[in-house]
């Protein structure tokens, strides 16, 4: 790839009948002074291509560790159901076992199992629901600041005047060019 160096260093051949050496010259300049511009804009966004990248990944990464800990807490949930649920036909079999008179004892207490385990299922529902809330939330918030990144990187356009031109055609023949 030629770089603005390249292009500023280059030396033609002298002939009798060629071209003008100041237009040539004048023409390299400008050249180089866009080249060079074009240039440094690549770097930078490739610098900001690189950042943008890894800020992906570690969003990717967040996103990752928020199904894991989704699956955990699903497989908690689970658990604890399960084992609720163990309990209570453990508690029904004692109860049925039992004397008459501690019959309206083990009803009430797998009453008051029955009210836990409504109470986790709604816990469950209430956590599942934060984190999808909490998950779309940062999605909107990641396409927000996609779109407000898009928005202020859109190329726009430069008027150039002859004036602006000669100015720094004038500085250009003052740095030895």
């Amino acid at each position: 790839m030629i770089t603005p160096l390249d292009i500023q260093n280059k030396e033609f051949k002298k002939s009798l009948i060629g071209y003008n050496t100041r237009e040539v010259d004048t023409y390299l300049d400008a050249i180089n002074d866009d080249y060079e511009k074009l240039y440094r804009e690549n770097i930078e966004l490739k610098d900001k291509i690189g950042i943008l990248t890894d800020q992906i990944r570690q969003y990717n990464n967040l996103e990752e560790t928020l199904k894991s800990t989704l699956v955990i807490a699903q497989s908690t949930a689970d658990d604890v159901t399960s084992a609720a649920r163990k309990k209570a036909e453990l508690i029904i079999e004692d109860a049925e076992i039992q004397a008459k008179n501690r019959t309206n004892e083990a009803l009430n207490e797998v009453r008051n199992i029955m009210k836990e385990y409504d109470y986790l299922k709604k816990e469950i529902f209430i956590f599942k629901t934060r984190y999808e809330s909490f998950i779309k939330a940062q999605l909107i918030s990641l396409e927000e600041f996609y779109k407000d990144y898009e928005n202020k990187n859109q190329v726009k356009k430069i008027d150039v005047d002859e004036e602006s031109i000669d100015e720094n055609l004038d500085e250009i023949d003052h740095l030895g060019a």
